[in-house]
């Protein structure tokens, strides 16, 4: 894994939790940088400088890396990837983490995703693409039915249809209203098992696994309530070690990769897999093309060593051949606060308060944060902080993350009490 002496400058791209995690492991880089972010939050501005320029403006982000000489530029949401950020850097000299247009189309459309796995036969569930309702609706064979937006829908354009009445509404939603801007739908086989994510650095032509993680989709306790973009994550999943990771890679992410590769769309950056573990083994419910949120958070603190020198390998066709990477023996347990009203809205302006009282030991992560007129920390989003401890293992983690959670104050705060409690022994 090549690397180069020193660094100048380097550019997250976003404004979450995700990207304050990044931000918060590139600190600790053996060779010295300046951080700059793109738009941050009022977490973020602690370890990096700020630039008013949104993560979704590809000229503006082309033309602070240009004037800010930047030589590496790390975009942490997928939308300026799907967008084609990495090719815009590209044709101005700049080197990016994360994959160009092309291949981002993994995380853009749903459809494309399944095509690709099916060529590369990577395990799925079966599935239909429609693009109106009624089609969609004589697809349908037996319930509980998944239903998914085409595009991209900030992780909440899936919909589990558990009868004929729930299915007509997903469907009029999506194709008759076009929610989310989708034209068509994957109408896909409902799996049973337990959920596993599982990012993959990837240079290209090697998939290189990171500690596995799993997330909490819903936004109430038990699994109850709409998807939202996370509530919370743990790491390392008690039965994915780093040998069954490695099997998982080998027949997931690397067919994708070599499939791509041979449509002449090499792929740079992570390639997350969104995984049900079936009784028959494995299977993939999506691809995305970004670090995770909120499993970023619960990976990157477990993580030694430089997180840079493997992204930058990444960039580079090969680049990671031989890489290893070793983890903290902890597990990591990650809560997310969200504001009142998260999913369906979100508060913005209330003085957030405790964060101060947090242990130094326990990471706090702001996603939506500002500072208002009087310099204090208020909410500005859906998911305002994710709080993030290690311990020797779940339930030590655990009860450090939600006492430091419970710190926390602001109007309308939200959480979920059941984080990592299924991996407490």
């Amino acid at each position: 894994m090549g690397q180069s002496e020193s660094y100048g400058r380097l550019l997250v791209v976003g404004g979450g939790a995700r990207e304050h995690a990044i931000v918060h492991a590139l600190t600790r880089a053996e060779r010295p940088c300046e951080l700059l972010c793109a738009p941050g939050n009022a977490g973020i501005e602690a370890d990096s400088r700020l630039l008013d320029v949104a993560a979704e403006d590809v000229e503006g982000i082309v033309a602070a890396a240009v004037a800010e000489q930047v030589e590496l530029v790390v975009v942490g949401p997928e939308a300026p990837l799907v967008s084609g950020v990495t090719d815009a850097l590209a044709q101005a000299g700049i080197r990016c983490f994360g994959p160009t247009r092309d291949a981002a189309l993994l995380e853009g459309s749903k459809a494309f995703c399944k095509d690709v796995m099916a060529a590369a036969g990577v395990p799925t569930a079966s599935y239909t693409v429609v693009t109106d309702a009624a089609a969609g609706m004589a697809a349908i064979e037996r319930y509980p039915i998944v239903i998914k937006a085409d595009g991209l829908a900030a992780g909440k354009g899936v919909i589990i249809a558990q009868d004929e009445t729930e299915a007509e509404e997903a469907l009029r939603q999506l194709l008759v209203e076009h929610r989310f801007g989708t034209d068509q739908v994957v109408i896909e086989e409902y799996l049973e098992g337990e959920e596993l994510s599982l990012l993959a650095l990837c240079d290209g032509e090697t998939a290189l696994p990171l500690a596995s993680a799993q997330d909490y989709k819903r936004i109430f306790d038990c699994d109850r309530g709409p998807n939202t973009g996370g509530m919370g994550s743990y790491s390392p999943v008690p039965a994915i070690g780093a040998e069954r990771a490695a099997k998982i890679c080998r027949q997931v992410h690397q067919p994708v990769l070599d499939e791509l590769r041979g449509r002449s769309v090499p792929f740079h950056g992570v390639l997350y897999a969104g995984l049900m573990l079936t009784a028959a083994g494995p299977k993939v419910l999506e691809f995305n093309v970004r670090f995770g949120d909120p499993e970023t958070q619960a990976i990157l603190p477990r993580l030694r060593g430089d997180l840079l020198a493997l992204l930058e390998a990444a960039t580079v066709p090969g680049g990671l051949r031989g890489a290893r990477l070793e983890w903290a023996p902890e597990t990591a347990v990650t809560v997310v606060l969200a504001s009142a009203g998260y999913p369906a809205s979100s508060s913005s302006g209330d003085v957030i308060s405790g964060l101060d009282a947090v242990p130094d030991d326990v990471y706090v992560t702001h996603a939506g944060t500002a500072r208002d007129a009087a310099g204090d920390v208020v909410t500005a989003g859906g998911r305002v902080v994710s709080v993030t401890a290690l311990g020797h293992d779940a339930a030590e983690a655990r009860a450090s993350a939600y006492a430091a959670a419970d710190m926390i104050h602001f109007d309308g705060k939200q959480l979920r009490r059941d984080i990592a409690l299924r991996a407490v022994r």
